[in-house]
């Protein structure tokens, strides 16, 4: 088997207790008291004081010459350390370690050799170890975006992640879907009303996908029955939000043989709970798991019980960011709970591909779910019928030709559907409590930002 080094990670260290061992990180602080020189190592799983003693005076006086974030090797023997008095570490920065990391917190490494892989230049462009105000300060952080990752509670970010996604891709795996990945590139928008990417594509005109939606649709008609999508969604809207992206990563599906948009909102109620038990007990956060079944209110109740709670109404088939936030208090206050689907959109609101329903020609078989007052998926039936989609189509003014290959799926037949994407960066925002979604993102991608 090939190895790298021979150093193990800093809970490894920790969980051997005694003994030689190597470990290496950045160094996130340096103290010197009596002949002694105190190093703070960090890798990814971890912290471990390094002590550098005075009767080794070569490694001495290396350690006496590191700056804050050098990256070092170093090999020693394991001891007990002292007790440490209690600190002012931050809530995050707490979540962002295991319980089994704080629990073998009492080992330090004295070196007897020292290894500098990469000294760090001084006067760090942003505080790594000390407090930072997240929103004064994002702009320049994300321009250090590298150094503003190596702190504790922004890898927390990306190890949630991490899980999150691998608990979708389970609970799809083992419920027959099938992945596919879909083109960033098209010769046609995807969705009605939402602005566009315009590429120049030789010859021709593209866009950069705004959604996976018809090639999710093109799986359902191959019959490949259920599918999900993990990849990039572009959207050019100038939104200047704490909740707006350009460019953003989606979670997508697609299932057949459904009777309703209710099959839909069961199977997404049933991904969510398997990703936050999984999210909770792998990386020991201290998360709310939700329960069944999530509660459901129609758009024209959602919008009476705003109104009798004096919020303002500024569009007739959407909700404001005001409301958004206000139906959460309302539904958090009747129901306890953090999610509410909000079901049967007016027409003018969804696409053009949304079934209607049976019962109200002006109201479509769809769905939102907000989570703690922010949308994060936006879900429906899917209309099948290619003479009631064609006639949706000119509704909505939409260019027919140019929907041309579209349409060919439903064709030859295509069995009934429906589908929902999410946005998990917006869950994980809500989540982890943080101010702005470009903190949930590792490259965050707005109007103003393409670097680094």
């Amino acid at each position: 088997m090939f190895a790298y080094m021979s150093r193990i990670s800093i809970v490894a260290a920790k969980k051997q207790g005694r003994g030689e061992a190597t470990v290496a990180g950045f160094v996130r602080n340096k103290r010197a008291h009596k002949g002694v020189i105190f190093v703070d190592l960090k890798d990814l799983s971890g912290q471990m004081q390094v002590v550098f003693a005075a009767d080794r005076p070569e490694v001495y006086a290396s350690a006496e010459k590191l700056n804050a974030e050098s990256v070092i090797e170093v090999s020693g023997e394991l001891k007990k350390k002292p007790a440490a008095k209690a600190g002012g570490t931050s809530e995050r920065a707490v979540k962002a370690e295991s319980s089994a990391a704080r629990v073998l917190k009492d080992y330090e490494l004295n070196a007897r050799s020292l290894r500098l892989i990469s000294q760090a230049e001084e006067n760090l462009p942003i505080p790594v170890l000390t407090k930072i105000d997240n929103t004064a300060n994002l702009d320049n952080r994300l321009d250090w975006r590298w150094l503003d990752l190596r702190r504790d509670e922004n890898q927390l970010i990306f190890k949630v992640w991490t899980k999150m996604e691998e608990s979708a891709r389970e609970y799809f795996l083992s419920h027959g879907f099938v992945q596919i990945y879909t083109p960033c590139l098209m010769s046609t928008a995807s969705e009605t009303g939402a602005e566009v990417f315009i590429v120049k594509y030789f010859d021709r005109q593209a866009y950069l996908a705004q959604s996976p939606q018809f090639y999710k649709q093109m799986a359902i008609a191959s019959g490949l029955e259920k599918v999900f999508v993990f990849g990039p969604v572009f959207r050019a809207e100038p939104s200047y939000t704490a909740r707006h992206l350009t460019e953003f990563t989606g979670w997508d599906f697609e299932i057949s043989y459904i009777d309703s948009e209710e099959d839909v909102m069961a199977l997404e109620e049933d991904l969510l709970i398997a990703a936050f038990k999984k999210t909770k007990a792998d990386l020991d956060l201290d998360i709310t798991i939700p329960v069944k079944p999530f509660p459901r209110l129609t758009f024209k109740a959602a919008k009476e019980k705003l109104k009798a709670a004096g919020v303002k109404s500024e569009k007739n088939d959407d909700f404001s960011s005001e409301e958004e936030k206000a139906l959460d208090e309302i539904m958090k206050k009747e129901s306890g709970h953090d999610f509410v689907f909000v079901t049967a959109y007016p027409v003018s609101g969804r696409p053009f591909y949304h079934m209607r329903r049976d019962d109200d020609k002006n109201l479509t078989k769809s769905f939102d779910l907000f989570y703690r007052g922010l949308e994060i998926t936006t879900g429906s039936q899917r209309e099948h019928r290619l003479d009631v989609l064609e006639k949706q189509a000119r509704e909505n003014n939409m260019d027919r030709e140019a929907l041309k290959d579209y349409f060919n799926f439903f064709r030859y037949g295509c069995p009934s559907h429906g589908g929902a994407g999410l946005g998990p960066a917006r869950i994980i925002m809500k989540m982890l409590d943080l101010a702005n979604i470009k903190e949930a993102c590792f490259l965050p991608r707005d109007v103003k930002r393409l670097r680094p």
